[in-house]
């Protein structure tokens, strides 16, 4: 009875220790990828999409939390890695691209991340231009 107590205790005390570690690893290391390679789950316009998040926030979470998705519309904003379409959608570029302008008409493909009810925009993360 006693040899079955400590391993158990030391079988949580590993556990306790070594959880968060093994935690940080496996998102660090494990699992990243390559959207440019998926296919995208939709393809909407940008204010379309914000939309479903703004009336049934939940509701467009499980639809779109972690999928990748194409979005359009026109270039409200350019700043280093970030480009903000029909002032709603914010895209996060992993390298800056100089040649994006304001007004532009474009495609872009990314990871959906969440939503900002604060803001009212729908963040997305390793963005590229999808034209």
């Amino acid at each position: 009875m006693k040899t079955i107590f400590f391993i158990t205790s030391v079988l949580i005390l590993v556990g306790v220790i070594a959880g968060p570690r093994i935690k940080d690893y496996m998102v660090n290391n494990i699992g990243k990828r390559d959207l440019q390679l998926e296919e995208a789950a939709f393809t909407l316009k940008a204010k379309d999409f914000v939309a479903e998040f703004t009336t049934k926030e939940a509701d467009a979470n499980k639809k779109y939390l972690e999928k990748p998705v194409v979005i359009s519309g026109v270039i409200t904003s350019v700043s280093d890695k970030e480009v903000i379409l029909d002032d709603v959608v914010v895209c996060g570029f992993s390298t800056a691209d100089f040649l994006l302008k304001v007004g532009q008409d474009v495609s872009v493909k990314g990871r959906v991340v969440g939503f900002d009810d604060l803001m009212g925009s729908v963040n997305m993360d390793q963005c590229s231009i999808n034209n």
